[in-house]
């Protein structure tokens, strides 16, 4: 791939990656605030710092990781290359190398989007905001996501997009997912009653998906089933083992490509993840559910580093990167 085209092809693959981001923290907000709401007034977002790798950053600037502090931090912190404010401009400035290769439909609504979340100031993020403000969040990124869908040309641009958006899918949905089995859990006393049901229907809610696991399951709940649902149940769009197929699908697609005859593709982490996704739930559990997320996060970051040597002319990026942050 020549070098122009391997700079849309990364614009596009970045640009993707961060408005799915940016909808992802979202809806991870707002699921931590519904578990906030019942867990007897404990202090519980300091796992969303911690699940981001963000304590050093985060405690350079906040005492304590309260409510108000992690949100600010999450939405506003210019400082911060994983705020929603941040992803959303680098984004924009990813769609600014590529502006005579998309519509202006979407260039408009990236402007604005980013526009309306610039003016929020900190007291619009008051906890009895949170759930309307992470619901316009996720629909500004949702309407950016159909104008790509039906006006964007299909070439190889297109297919990097589609590629990066997945790929940040699947590690965000499990960081969603780790929030809850590994750092959430309830009280032993908790356990199966209503406090607990309404922890996992909040987090079937945050992945869009309560009415898919009652298709699957139409009475009756566990951690154990809404896991295996939001990892293995390769139907439901946001799962882990969908987006692993899709990876695939893109990948030999993008190597189907003429121009990238003769091009070696050492596809890193995605035969692991493949493997991964063909466990049974019992597999799982037995290895450890945050070992076993923990480990597809890596195969991610090893798959994103193999697509930047071979298709952007890049070395790996180090996790902390501001480049194209990761």
């Amino acid at each position: 791939m020549n070098s122009l085209l391997a700079r849309f092809a990364e614009n596009g693959f970045w640009m993707a990656r961060y408005m799915e981001r940016a909808e992802n923290l979202a809806r991870i907000l707002d699921v931590n605030e519904s578990f906030a709401r019942d867990s007897d007034g404990e202090q519980d977002w300091l796992p969303i710092v911690q699940l981001h790798a963000d304590d050093e950053a985060f405690f350079r600037r906040h005492a304590e990781a309260t409510a108000d502090a992690v949100i600010e931090f999450y939405i506003l912190d210019r400082e911060n290359p994983n705020s929603v404010v941040q992803t959303i401009w680098a984004a924009r400035e990813n769609a600014r190398t590529l502006r005579h290769l998309i519509s202006i439909e979407l260039w408009s609504q990236l402007n604005v989007f980013y526009g309306s979340v610039s003016a929020l100031r900190p007291r619009d993020l008051s906890l009895a905001q949170l759930s309307r403000l992470c619901q316009s969040i996720k629909e500004g990124c949702q309407l950016h996501t159909g104008i790509v869908e039906g006006t964007t040309f299909r070439d190889q641009s297109w297919l990097f997009y589609q590629l990066g958006k997945i790929i940040d899918r699947a590690d965000q949905t499990t960081r969603l997912l780790d929030i809850k089995y590994h750092r959430l859990l309830p009280h032993v006393a908790d356990v199966g009653t209503s406090i607990d049901v309404s922890q996992w229907n909040a987090l079937l809610r945050s992945v869009a998906g309560y009415h898919g696991y009652r298709r699957v399951r139409p009475s009756g709940m566990s951690p154990e089933s809404v896991a295996e649902f939001i990892l293995l149940n390769a139907a439901f769009p946001r799962s882990v083992a969908c987006c692993v197929e899709r990876i695939r699908y893109y990948l030999d697609l993008i190597a189907s490509n003429p121009d990238l005859a003769g091009v070696a593709f050492a596809a890193d982490g995605l035969v692991d993840l493949e493997m991964q996704m063909s466990m049974s739930m019992k597999e799982v559990i037995g290895e450890g559910l945050h070992e076993y997320l923990d480990r597809a996060q890596i195969n991610l970051q090893r798959l994103t580093n193999a697509i930047d040597r071979t298709f952007f002319n890049a070395q790996p990026a180090a996790p902390t990167s501001q480049s194209q942050y990761q």
